[in-house]
Formats: C-alpha cells, sequence, structure tokens
C-alpha cells in the first residue's frame, strides 16, 4: 500500500525536516508541501493526500482553522505538529491521530507515522468494503424478481410483477391479486417474499404480501394492528408481528 503525504508549516527548516524523515518511508510515493493555512486547504482539496502533517501555530490560518476550513469528515488522516503540548487535547478533538511536540525526535515521527498509516489502511478497508456492499446491493436488485410465470391447462401465462396489487397464502400456493384477477402459483410466502423487491412488496401478515404502490389507506386498530385498504377498495388486515412493517411504510410515505 502506498500513501501520499502533505506537510504543512510556515517555518522552511521545519519542512525540510519532516520532508527529510518522511523520504525514508519506502511507502510514501509523494509529498506535497505548503507553507500556509490557506495554501494547505486548497493542496487538500487538490491533490488529496492520505496524510497531513500540520503545524498548529501558523499566522493568519492556524492548523485548526485549516480543519475546520476543509471540515473534519473530509480531512486526510491528520498529524499536528507543534511546541506546545496544551494544544494536544484540542488535536484529538479535531481527530487527529497523533500529534508531534517540536523539536521533533525521529523516533517520535515514525511511531505517529505508523498510526497515521494505519489510520489510512483501515479507512481504506472500510471504504473498500462499503463499495463491495453497494455493488453487490445493486447486483441482487437486478436479480429480483421482474414477471412471474403461471401455468395451468397445459398454457403459461406471464404476469408482471408491477401488476401485482397483492399476494395472499393459500396452502402449498400463493394467490396473485392483479386487476381483479387471481392466479395461482406454486410457492410459499416466504420464498415469494424473498424474491420481491422490498422497495416495492411489503409482508403485513403471515398471509398477505402488499404492493405498496397499490396501497390507498392504511387504518390503525385499537390493538396494534392496522387495516389496509388498497385502491380497488379491497381491505387487509395486517398482524401485531408485522406491525413495525406497517409503520415503516407510513414512515416512509410523504
Amino acid at each position: 500500500m502506498k500513501f501520499r503525504v502533505l506537510i504543512v508549516d510556515d517555518e522552511p527548516l521545519a519542512v525540510e525536516g519532516l520532508r527529510l524523515l518522511v523520504r525514508q518511508d519506502p511507502e510514501i510515493v509523494a509529498i506535497g508541501e505548503a507553507s500556509g493555512g490557506a495554501e494547505a486547504v486548497a493542496a487538500i482539496r487538490s491533490a488529496m493526500p492520505d496524510i497531513v502533517f500540520l503545524d498548529v501555530q501558523m499566522p493568519e490560518m492556524d492548523g485548526f482553522d485549516v480543519v475546520n476550513a476543509v471540515g473534519v469528515d473530509k480531512m486526510p488522516v491528520v498529524v499536528f505538529a507543534t511546541a506546545h503540548d496544551h494544544h494536544a487535547l484540542r488535536a484529538f478533538e479535531a481527530n487527529a491521530v497523533d500529534y508531534l511536540l517540536k523539536p521533533i525526535h525521529w523516533d517520535r515521527f515514525f511511531a505517529a507515522l505508523k498510526r497515521a498509516k494505519s489510520r489510512v489502511r483501515a479507512d481504506r478497508d472500510d471504504r473498500e468494503q462499503r463499495i463491495v456492499s453497494l455493488l453487490q446491493s445493486i447486483e441482487k436488485s437486478k436479480q429480483r424478481l421482474r414477471r412471474i410465470a403461471v401455468k395451468s391447462a397445459g398454457r403459461t401465462t406471464f404476469v408482471s410483477v408491477d401488476d401485482i396489487e397483492w399476494i395472499g397464502a393459500a396452502d402449498n400456493y400463493v394467490e396473485l391479486h392483479c386487476g381483479g384477477e387471481v392466479n395461482l402459483v406454486r410457492c410459499s410466502m416466504g420464498e415469494m417474499e424473498a424474491a420481491l423487491d422490498p422497495n416495492d412488496f411489503l409482508r403485513i401478515h403471515r398471509s398477505a404480501i402488499v404492493n405498496v404502490n397499490r396501497v390507498k389507506e392504511v387504518r390503525a386498530g385499537a390493538a396494534g394492528e392496522y387495516t389496509i385498504v388498497m385502491h380497488r377498495g379491497e381491505r387487509l388486515e395486517s398482524s401485531r408481528g408485522f406491525a413495525d412493517n406497517v409503520r415503516t411504510l407510513i414512515q416512509n410515505s410523504f
């Protein structure tokens, strides 16, 4: 794993000292420099370094002003450098991974660099995992059921999932209610629920799934259950075990 580093300090000798230390690490592939706060903000936004060694005391715009300007949630991993240890608490409040007291000793520097690199690795792993999860979710959504084959009397009819208003249980079958017609499909309610897009279909009872886009009204009962009124006028009763699903439907509707 390779890392990009930005050194921010208004003292040229301090910049040179940090540059010499950073260059000793073979995993550092790029070293940027900024001599002031405004320049640092621009460099962070444009170059997007992984690690920033940030001087606390600079004229006009200090290290904490830099963090506030960029935003704590958008800052790279930060190691503050300061001549005064009373800045340490505030440095950690700014989500710094470490801070260095000037003059900087090489062993303390490399300990801070090691911590910073570990944080970057952890952040990259977390980001990569979120990307993988997103891609898996997209792929899964592509695999959602779009139409259902209904077999009857030697004939197969295809029913679009979008046309289904609600689904009811019927022994080893499920009933697809579509525009006043009922089609029987041999499968369980659990299998049907798993195959449908949860953004469009909601289980309200162990024996009923509704197309949320065809729900006209929800009426609350006295015992925690709900009556679901569909666009065609059918009234379906929810059970208390699925009441949270119905409440989520209400909360997510505008």
